[in-house]
């Protein structure tokens, strides 16, 4: 994170919560949500482009980064709900949501549960907007996903993977920041908190099927907020084409596509991402 920008712990629901918050700024609330088994650190180089005229709030959900790993509710409610807390413990009336991936899912479940407090929204490769999702994700969910996760996220075997690009290039990811975080956040399953909160996150919005949360099925009836989607074309996590169903079910819904990106367009290309959302938080509504 920049210099400005400080990393805080507060005590919600009875665990450690850990974000990073910079007030530097004088225009609109951000509100930065990752995705599974992401942390505030895939934010940071954005935070450096952005945190001259926003106030910057960048969470660790629990179950990830710094924040606590408790055995309870991993739902994309109960996650809206921590972050609802959150910027009430900040004094923060309303935000602009920016979520990628999983933290997509929990921006459209806030938008839904608390739309007093959302000002905008953007999705980045949101879960959440179509059934499809990556098989890596889906095997997480198969029966006894539990005792095979701790022997392949063992240090022994995480260092017979030590060619991480050719392993998940040949499952379809591409190489640079897909591959380097699918990697971390891989290596991070060696911790058993860690594992036991991902099975825990996963199962709550994906089955052996794929996706079992579905957006659509509640965004026709939710308060119309200004939304932007982003979404890289080359993405093999969650295809791209779901940014064009998001358009289906969300009012006012703009699109943008970042030619040859993957599931990380934010850190593909983030000084295209930065100014796509500075000029989206800027128009009028």
């Amino acid at each position: 994170m920049s210099a400005a920008t400080e990393e805080h712990t507060v005590t919600l629901h009875g665990h450690e919560f850990s974000y990073s918050d910079s007030d530097s700024g004088t225009g609109p609330v951000l509100l930065f949500i990752h995705g599974l088994l992401g942390s505030q650190r895939q934010w940071a180089h954005l935070v450096d482009r952005l945190d001259d005229s926003h106030r910057l709030v960048v969470p660790d959900l629990f179950g990830h980064g710094s924040s606590a790993k408790p055995v309870g509710d991993y739902s994309l409610g109960a996650h809206a709900a921590t972050l609802r807390d959150l910027l009430d413990r900040l004094g923060i009336e309303q935000v602009t949501l920016v979520g990628h991936s999983l933290g997509g899912g929990i921006a459209m479940v806030f938008s839904y549960l608390f739309p007093e407090r959302v000002e905008r929204l953007v999705l980045v490769a949101s879960g959440g907007l179509g059934r499809e999702v990556s098989p890596l994700l889906r095997s997480a969910t198969l029966p006894g996903a539990e005792y095979v996760l701790p022997v392949i996220a063992s240090g022994w075997m995480r260092e017979r993977l030590a060619s991480a690009g050719r392993l998940l290039g040949a499952v379809g990811l591409r190489p640079g920041p897909d591959v380097r975080e699918v990697w971390t956040g891989f290596t991070s399953l060696g911790d058993g908190d860690t594992r036991r909160a991902f099975l825990a996150t996963t199962r709550a919005v994906i089955d052996p099927g794929g996706q079992s949360v579905s957006a659509h099925d509640y965004l026709p009836e939710a308060t119309p907020i200004p939304t932007l989607v982003v979404w890289g074309t080359k993405d093999r996590m969650i295809p791209a084409w779901h940014a064009a169903s998001a358009t289906s079910s969300i009012q006012n819904c703009r699109v943008e596509l970042f030619q040859g990106a993957g599931h990380f367009p934010h850190l593909d290309d983030p000084d295209r991402f930065a100014a796509v959302v500075r000029e989206f938080v800027r128009a009028p509504a």
